[in-house]
């Protein structure tokens, strides 16, 4: 036995037939909301002053969950190295420095 689905999307706030999925985000919350033609037209107008002014965002740049570095990266990394083994922790020649090393560093580095 065949079967067809329709689906029909309508306007979330009028309930106008024909509407379209509008995605936006917000202090760093995602929406997604179906809007009918006259609809959109009023959102784009409504942002229009807003989007002109703001800067865009490169995709993946806003949402990448990676933190900004933490201020020990812009020690000298030598210097740390260096400190490390002199206190008897392990660091290798190359590579990262795990965060517990920089962080004991930075407290040996404030308490001078």
């Amino acid at each position: 036995m065949a079967k067809t689905t329709i689906t029909h999307i309508t306007d979330d706030l009028d309930g106008s037939k024909d509407a379209q999925e509008v995605s936006f985000s917000y202090q760093g919350t995602d929406y997604t909301i179906d809007l009918g033609k006259k609809n959109i037209a009023a959102f784009e107008k409504a942002l229009k002053p807003y989007i002109s002014a703001a800067t865009k965002v490169p995709k993946g740049a806003a949402r990448s969950g990676r933190s900004a570095k933490p201020k020990s990266a812009n020690q000298n990394l030598a210097a740390v190295r260096a400190w490390a083994k002199s206190a008897g922790l392990e660091v290798s020649d190359r590579g990262r420095i795990p965060k517990s090393v920089l962080e004991q560093y930075e407290a040996a580095q404030g308490s001078r």
